[in-house]
């Protein structure tokens, strides 16, 4: 048995050979032990799950979400007859009817049959003004890489000699038809340590992009270099950012030719600009024009008094102990605030006037566990102020509300059932943790569940993103319509609560996020819903270092673990791919003091033989270029050479994902449950 590396000697790795990404040695044992896992878990009931699964996905009733631009709803599209998908557009009118009229610009799955790639959608940008080009961008299996390829949506056809960057991971902005602002790891030096772009450069029509102007650069050890255009002002600003780190970013105003001068506000902060209009949240207190605001406070004033250190600001949001700002978004000349108030989806909307800024709330809202707003339109500078709006809960497809202002909401699609949730029942409990905080969780299943209940457990807790109960077709397909019960566990880490509750569950704090998990899991035997042996457990990403967690520090409390393109080596994270671009959240690992306390999050250090371990499957892609496969490769080699009961998924493609299209982010879930089921003794 090799137990290497120790928390004693922690460098001592002798799997880094699997951190080979495309090497043939590691990927033949990836594939190998894929195959293995396949042939032990994808029998005859994976099989039609996962077919069942992918109807869902490609059903015609579900909710064409889009945006407009230049008039035009725009929409990606994909279903069974088409996996990588279609690219239209439809009136808004069309878009109203039960069948919309769309006008196809791109069909996908042609375009990568013809030119042998692996083609899968990641964004698309629109020129400036009555242009029909826009920028698209294509990933290779699903990669944060991409290609960017002009495209002429009259025509319906890739320029020829147009705007054209081989793969890299990037951006761009259009300043004029004839010139962007590029953000590109595309090139010797190009790229931060964190793998992205470290400078914007002007890039002109005909021109060589190793003739592009270099505009503005930085540090190759921050995160990385980004450049938007704020068109809403004349004349037009250019904002450039020097992404320092996750959650901190120095701002500063220019033209086409760079910065001319730093923008004062908090590094930490998140802000929007409009006209003369300027909305800051700070992430910490933050103290100006002779006050200190708490975090999360929602700040107003005129950009020029900020340019001018004479911002004195008016609040528009205060927030509380367990209310707290998810999201502000600018329609027309209305600012929207989303807000949670103790988990519950509340919206006020605001007016700049001459008088100051007056209230003028969004109208009726849906009453819903999950509601969501957003602008219609995708530029700033042609929205009129009309919004959409989704609203689901667990056991409620999602429907889809156009709201104008001064008129009720007109509800525009709905999506059909895609599970059974006749007797199913959604409750609200509270766990206490180890120091006695109470973490909400939200319970989903049968009413009667009692005693030996299948119980499925999710969380994340990471980089403030606040999971809510939304309709989840996959669970509620494969678990709750079996009978199972699912829980939602909103951990420290996450933004629940805000940036207070983020920040208990970060760096040094980190431990405590994976403590509360396990609270709640120790909340549901404590209630009599289920025993440690019939509760199974996912996560992903970040979610996926929990689950690795689950495994080290809290096996005793689980059946079964599905741990999904995870982090889980924290000695090394920081090396591998866009990993040192979270040192915000975690710590750095080079350093002693940060080490100390990431030792004990370290899955992989931490792991040793003699102690019994729920069974694993951890699964990835290889085409993941933001969380390295090697973690997930070598956390699975360790624990096979302990002896303990573990199995490896690794597809291709799926990039930081479960795949590309309908079919394998359904056979990705579907194996997983497969797994957890029969693992913890619920079989078919």
């Amino acid at each position: 048995m090799d137990e290497r590396p120790t928390l004693n000697n922690p460098d001592d790795d002798p799997r880094l050979w699997l951190e080979g990404v495309e090497d043939p040695r590691a990927t033949a044992f990836a594939d190998r032990e894929t195959q293995r896992t396949l042939a032990d878990f994808g029998d005859r009931v994976f099989e039609q799950d996962r077919d069942a699964l992918a109807a869902i996905f490609d059903r015609d009733d579900r909710l064409p979400l889009a945006n407009r631009r230049g008039g035009l709803l725009y929409n990606l599209w994909q279903d069974r007859d088409h996996p990588r998908g279609l690219w239209r557009r439809t009136t808004l009118n069309s878009y109203r009817s039960a069948r919309p009229d769309w006008e196809l610009l791109l069909d996908l799955d042609a375009l990568a049959a013809s030119e042998s790639e692996d083609w899968v959608w990641q964004h698309a940008a629109a020129a400036p003004g009555t242009s029909m080009r826009v920028l698209i961008g294509l990933s290779r299996g699903g990669s944060d890489a991409c290609v960017l390829r002009e495209f002429d949506t009259a025509e319906k056809a890739f320029v020829e000699g147009g705007f054209h960057l081989p793969e890299a991971k990037q951006s761009a902005s259009w300043l004029d038809k004839d010139s962007l602002l590029v953000a590109s790891a595309l090139g010797e030096g190009q790229s931060t340590s964190s793998g992205y772009a470290r400078a914007i450069r002007l890039w002109q029509r005909g021109q060589d992009i190793a003739q592009a102007k270099t505009v503005f650069t930085v540090p190759e050890n921050h995160m990385l270099a980004f450049a938007w255009i704020d068109r809403t002002a004349s004349p037009t600003r250019v904002i450039y950012g020097d992404q320092r780190a996750f959650f901190e970013a120095e701002a500063h105003l220019g033209d086409a030719e760079g910065p001319q001068r730093p923008i004062p506000i908090p590094k930490d902060c998140w802000w929007l600009v409009r006209n003369d209009h300027v909305v800051i949240k700070p992430r910490t207190e933050w103290s100006v024009a002779g006050h200190n605001y708490p975090a999360d406070t929602v700040l107003a004033g005129q950009f020029g008094d900020l340019l001018a250190n004479s911002f004195k600001p008016v609040v528009l949001f205060k927030p509380g102990l367990r209310r707290t700002l998810k999201g502000m978004f600018w329609a027309g000349d209305r600012l929207f605030l989303s807000i949670l108030d103790e988990l519950v989806p509340k919206f006020q909307a605001y007016r700049p006037t001459a008088k100051g800024w007056l209230r003028t709330d969004p109208e009726a809202m849906p009453r819903h566990r999950v509601v969501d707003v957003w602008r219609v339109d995708l530029r700033a500078e042609e929205t009129n102020g009309d919004v959409f709006v989704s609203a689901q809960d667990p056991v409620t497809p999602p429907s889809l509300f156009y709201i104008a202002e001064g008129r009720p909401p007109e509800r525009l699609k709905r999506a059909s059932a895609s599970f059974d949730a006749t007797g199913l029942q959604v409750s609200h409990h509270e766990a206490q943790a180890l120091d006695r905080e109470r973490i909400p969780y939200l319970q989903i299943g049968p009413r009667n569940a009692r005693g030996d209940a299948p119980t499925l457990m999710y969380g994340y807790g990471g980089f403030g993103h606040a999971q809510m109960p939304s309709y989840n077709s996959a669970v509620g397909k494969l678990w709750l319509e079996r009978g199972g019960t699912y829980v939602l566990a909103q951990i420290r880490g996450g933004g629940e609560f805000g940036s207070p509750w983020h920040h208990a569950g970060i760096r040094e704090h980190k431990a405590r996020s994976h403590d509360d998990f396990a609270a709640v899991a120790g909340d549901l035997v404590e209630r009599g819903l289920t025993r440690p042996g019939r509760i199974a457990a996912e996560g992903g990403s970040n979610g996926g270092l929990l689950i690795a967690n689950m495994l080290t520090r809290y096996p005793e409390r689980f059946g079964a673990l599905f741990c999904t393109i995870p982090l889980i080596d924290m000695r090394r994270y920081s090396k591998l791919l866009a990993g040192a671009s979270w040192i915000a959240e975690y710590g750095d690992p080079d350093l002693p003091e940060d080490w100390a306390f990431l030792q004990h999050v370290s899955a992989y250090h931490a792991l040793s033989a003699g102690k019994p371990r729920p069974p694993i499957l951890i699964a990835t892609t290889r085409r993941d270029d933001r969380v390295h496969p090697g973690h997930a490769r070598k956390m699975f080699a360790k624990l096979r050479d302990l002896g303990h009961d573990a199995w490896l998924y690794e597809p291709v493609a799926g990039g930081h994902g479960y795949g590309k299209d309908s079919r394998e982010r359904a056979a990705f879930i579907a194996l997983g449950y497969r797994f957890l089921r029969q693992k913890i003794g619920w079989m078919e």
